[in-house]
């Protein structure tokens, strides 16, 4: 009779030789087998910690470790963030992780899905994403991919604001991170298994525009061969030079106990460097919210910019790196962010001007803008998002669905259109979508911001039958674009076919249960010509 004690011994044994392992340098990397089919390695560093002197600085790439062995058996903390339990939180957050197909070896060549999280830059986390769906999907219809994705800092330690943050050249921290975690993938990929020649770049909201800034960098090309935008490009988020948000900086400042009398000051860096973790972090909960919208992408005309000039600007130049993309709204972009009380015609002006302000232009241009938006955008709820439910206003005040339409239509609808526009105007080949499919009975938010991730991710309820055959169609096109840069392979379950977007045939593929189809894309084609056309008034 075998002994209880060495057959569990014994178990050990078997379960230690089969974690899947892989050498970077000297280091032996131990994951965790997800499944029988995925292998999961986390909390890789990809940059020094951000901790003392390399706080607020641009992230220093880490492509080694230092000890024999390290355990990826699990995530990294978050980075540093609101709402969310400090314990879990850490400033030692420059980690990457990765989902691949079990079994393969450093000879191995598959191409890479690298995601971005969104959160309107001040949360989210790696954590939340998990690409184990994808790397089974991608398998099962025999095109294996690797899943990639990563934190970047937040708020105030990744976007940095006010007068000393730029001359300290010390913007736009998080997108640097976003670079370092690609340079990492370009050095490191091929020994899980990862062809760096063929990395795609996708992410949602935050993430998506984060993407997109990349695409003000010509040269992206040396780090990835494609991109897909889900609800956000670079010219979504109004953008300001750093010195305008100096009051926010300084209202950080002030809530770190041992550097709040130097808040006011404009010399807050070396203190800041000095602090205790503790109070930057207590000083992060205390002063973000995640309706401030203000630690987002800088505008930069500095020295070694990432963040050059205004979006619109570049597009027009043709300054901007022509790679294949994929981007896409949801139908009502805006009800997540809508204003819940009732607005006058005088109350959205105030807010449109002051939103951007200092005017690029001049006050008189600003106004008359936003003049001609309430004009384009009124206070009718059967034109009012969500979309296509008529005079219904779900309990609230008729302004509600107002401002859905416009808050959707400024940040997130006329920038991916003018995005496909501007592709196809310097014959970039694209693909357009909008997501239109609703996952609850009729309410105020309609198909909302984000709504689209699960479908993504193969995270669909069982009894959503419509839903899970949409997700599971919506990962074979994701797979397929990063595979062929085509979302039109023809393998995994027969789906429409996505016609290209270009100058002669603007259409984009509805998605949306079992009437995924394509549509030409004019629906409010007035307005978001408008908005299009000022967007450096709008500061896009």
């Amino acid at each position: 009779m075998l002994n209880p004690l060495l057959f569990s011994l014994a178990c050990l044994v078997i379960v230690a030789h089969a974690l899947p392992e892989v050498k970077l340098g000297r280091t032996t990397i131990s994951g965790r087998a997800v499944s029988g089919e995925v292998d999961f390695f986390g909390g890789i560093p990809f940059a020094e910690p951000p901790i003392g002197q390399f706080r607020l600085r641009k992230p220093v790439l880490k492509t080694r470790l230092a000890t024999p062995s390290f355990n990826a058996s699990a995530y990294g903390k978050s980075c540093i963030q609101p709402m969310a339990d400090p314990t879990t939180l850490s400033e030692d957050c420059l980690t990457i992780s990765i989902f691949r197909p079990a079994g393969l070896s450093s000879k191995d060549k598959l191409p890479v899905l690298f995601w971005t999280y969104g959160g309107a830059f001040v949360i989210g986390s790696s954590n939340m994403y998990d690409g184990a769906n994808l790397v089974t999907r991608s398998v099962a219809r025999g095109t294996p991919i690797i899943y990639v994705n990563f934190n970047y800092r937040l708020g105030p330690l990744g976007y940095p604001l006010g007068q000393e943050a730029h001359d300290k050249r010390a913007l736009n921290l998080g997108l640097h991170d976003q670079t370092a975690a690609l340079e990492w993938v370009q050095a490191n990929i091929h020994l899980f298994g990862g062809d760096k020649t063929k990395i795609t770049i996708f992410g949602e909201s935050a993430g998506a525009m984060m993407t997109g800034v990349q695409f003000l960098n010509p040269q992206l090309g040396k780090l990835a061969r494609g991109a897909i935008f889900e609800s956000g490009q670079a010219n979504g988020p109004a953008t300001f030079p750093a010195a305008r948000n100096e009051p926010f900086w300084q209202r950080f400042v002030g809530n770190v106990a041992s550097c709040a009398g130097l808040a006011t000051s404009g010399k807050t860096f070396d203190c800041l460097k000095d602090a205790p973790t503790e109070e930057i972090t207590a000083a992060v909960l205390s002063t973000v919210t995640f309706a401030d919208l203000v630690w987002v992408p800088t505008v930069d005309t500095g020295k070694g910019s990432i963040y050059p000039d205004y979006p619109s600007r570049l597009f027009a130049k043709g300054r901007f790196a022509k790679l294949p993309f994929i981007a896409g709204n949801n139908r009502d972009e805006g009800t997540f962010f809508a204003a819940a009380q009732e607005m006058k015609d005088a109350d959205f002006k105030t807010l449109l001007v002051g939103q951007h302000l200092p005017p690029t232009v001049s006050q008189k241009v600003l106004e008359e803008v936003a003049d001609k938006l309430l004009e384009l955008y009124p206070d009718d709820p059967t034109v009012g998002s969500p979309f296509g439910t008529g005079g219904e206003l779900f309990g609230l005040p008729s302004s509600f669905k107002r401002s859905a339409a416009l808050m959707g239509d400024l940040t997130f609808v006329a920038a991916r259109r003018q995005w496909n526009q501007v592709g196809a105007q310097f014959g970039v080949k694209s693909y357009g979508y909008h997501f239109a499919h609703a996952q609850s009975p009729a309410s105020q938010m309609g198909v909302p911001h984000a709504s689209e991730i699960p479908f993504v991710y193969g995270q669909i309820p069982p009894a959503d039958s419509a839903g899970q055959s949409l997700s599971s169609i919506m990962m074979d096109y994701w797979i397929s674009f990063t595979v062929s840069l085509t979302p039109n392979d023809g393998k995994g379950l027969e789906r429409p076919n996505w016609p290209r977007y270009t100058e002669r045939d603007q259409v984009v593929l509805q998605l949306e249960g079992r009437n995924t189809t394509a549509v030409k894309d004019d629906f409010r084609k007035e307005q978001l010509a408008f908005l299009a056309k000022n967007a450096f008034v709008l500061r896009r």
